[in-house]
Formats: C-alpha cells, structure tokens, sequence
C-alpha cells in the first residue's frame, strides 16, 4: 500500500518525491501558476519521465494548455 501511496503523492516520475523542492507540484502551487498554466509545467517537468514513448505526447499536451491560456488572455483582453 505504501507504494501505491508513494504513486499518487509524489510519483516518481516528478522526480525525488516528496524531498523535492522543485517537485512540479510544489513548483505550481509556489508560483501560483492556476490550471493552464500548473499544467504546462507538469507536462514539461515529466517529458520522458513517466513514459520514453510518451514523449512528443507530453510535449504536445504542454502545448495545448499553453494555448489555450494564450487565446483565453487574448480573449478576455477583446472583451475588456
């Protein structure tokens, strides 16, 4: 069970755990980054980590949330 735990809290796929002080999450929460942004680094902080064979696939989904923080700036920005 505990490693399961270890799964869910601090994967190890982020790299070092819970001892981590730029464990993506910590990073996130610190920098008050919000979703769009919270998940670009996510993606980007595990590139290749989690999955070798998942890499573009990562890369493409920080792509997608960065976009998508982009348009939805430049949307409040046309109704402002």
């Amino acid at each position: 069970m505990e490693n399961n735990k270890e799964n869910v809290n601090h994967p190890e796929h982020y790299q070092f755990g819970k001892n981590n002080e730029y464990e993506a999450i910590k990073v996130i929460d610190a920098w008050e980054l919000g979703f769009n942004l919270g998940n670009t680094i996510k993606y980007i902080s595990r590139v290749g980590k989690k999955r070798k064979d998942k890499e573009l696939e990562d890369l493409r989904k920080a792509l997608w949330y960065l976009e998508h923080h982009i348009k939805t700036i430049e949307e409040k920005n046309r109704n402002s």
